[in-house]
């Protein structure tokens, strides 16, 4: 079953245009890599995905549910209250890490379960600690964010983003902040996830990552996606030029 579907969306910030009919189907369980050059669209892609940014043509549809229909070229979105249930199917980690500096580690776990899901406090910090267990910084719950490692306020962040159970997790460059000891903190974090069957979309530069992680890889230049598929077809023997030169640069 597809748990996301992007059908033929389009985006133009004023005369630019970064989203050229960009259509991606992501199945339950998949992990899909997204590359491409600085400014090839991948980014607006996940924040248009995450409803961040508003499409200006194109569908969106979470687990069979409409957030977006494409009527007559233009995107319109579903009812506030319906999109705000849609909502709770993903959950997106910054590559900034987007904490609340004056909440604990704990805090910023539990605030969004607690007050926007209305679950039980105490189930969910319990949840909170079994995460933090697992991310292996349970000792650093009544922490502060200034007092955390960059790694560390990363896997802050992506147990916040487990703490609403989604069905999807969107990483956008989550190792972008970081040097390369704490890179490879995270990157273990996102193979255990993957090991799980957790379904991921991931922005990233770390070819050596999608290539042993991802089931998918998509290579997006210019608004367009010029090339997709398994990640030994597209990292190894890309069909596309713009993808092979991109590639040997950073080989």
């Amino acid at each position: 079953m597809n748990l996301l579907e992007i059908k033929n969306i389009k985006k133009s910030f004023g005369d630019l245009e970064v989203l050229k009919d960009i259509s991606i189907s992501v199945a339950e369980g998949e992990v899909v890599s997204i590359l491409g050059p600085s400014g090839s669209g991948k980014s607006t892609l996940l924040r248009c995905a995450t409803m961040l940014e508003t499409m200006d043509s194109g569908s969106l549809i979470y687990c069979g549910e409409n957030a977006a229909t494409d009527v007559n070229g233009k995107s319109v979105y579903a009812p506030k209250k319906d999109l705000k249930r849609i909502q709770n199917y993903f959950g997106l980690v910054f590559q900034n890490f987007n904490l609340f500096p004056h909440y604990t580690v704990l805090k910023n776990i539990t605030d969004a379960p607690v007050h926007v899901q209305k679950r039980d406090k105490e189930e969910v910090e319990k949840e909170a600690m079994a995460l933090l267990k697992q991310m292996g910084i349970e000792d650093k719950f009544d922490y502060y964010p200034s007092q955390l490692s960059g790694g560390q306020q990363q896997r802050v962040a992506i147990a916040r983003a487990l703490a609403m159970n989604p069905k999807l997790l969107f990483f956008d460059e989550p190792t972008s902040a970081l040097d390369p000891e704490l890179t490879s903190e995270i990157l273990r974090v996102l193979r255990d996830l993957a090991a799980e069957k957790m379904t991921m979309v991931i922005v990233t530069h770390e070819i050596e990552f999608a290539r042993n992680v991802s089931d998918r890889v998509i290579f997006m230049d210019e608004g367009y996606i010029v090339e997709q598929g398994a990640p030994e077809k597209v990292i190894d023997n890309p069909d596309n030029d713009r993808v092979r030169a991109f590639l040997a640069k950073i080989k």
